[in-house]
């Protein structure tokens, strides 16, 4: 995967240095993460990177296709890989976990916002808040489809 981002660098005319490597390898270990929550990775293995630098670096690594971010609720952008393609996000209001689904699981939404109303989704955009398994009440009846 490496000689991928670098080629991807390259190909966009830039460098492949060290603080860029260090977040794509952060983004990569921790999937759904601020800005903020990168930097600190990154600070355990670089102590001069400031947060500056990981802004910069999350932007320029969208701009080339290599990192996307998505809105999961108040707060700043979560950063995942680009690569790993457009799904939904479920959040647990409760505890904060996220699920990712394919897209296949909200087709039949995404048609029927098509077919009435002319809406055109973006997939990779969408979140979907509630309340995970784990953090309902057990007598809540579960929804399952069959």
């Amino acid at each position: 995967m490496s000689q991928t981002w670098d080629d991807a660098l390259r190909a966009s005319g830039y460098r492949v240095t060290p603080q860029r490597q260090l977040v794509l390898e952060a983004v990569t270990r921790l999937e759904h993460a601020t800005p903020e929550e990168i930097y600190a990775e990154v600070k355990q293995t670089v102590v001069g990177v400031n947060v500056s630098t990981v802004y910069r670096t999350l932007e320029l690594l969208e701009q080339v296709g290599l990192v996307t971010h998505t809105h999961l609720g108040h707060g700043a952008h979560r950063y995942h890989l680009a690569a790993q393609g457009q799904h939904v996000h479920l959040v647990c209001r409760a505890c904060g976990g996220i699920t990712e689904l394919e897209q296949a699981a909200v087709r039949p939404l995404v048609e029927s916002l098509d077919a009435d109303y002319g809406f055109d989704t973006d997939v990779g955009h969408l979140t979907v808040f509630g309340t995970c398994v784990s953090c309902r009440p057990p007598n809540h009846a579960k929804m399952r489809r069959s």
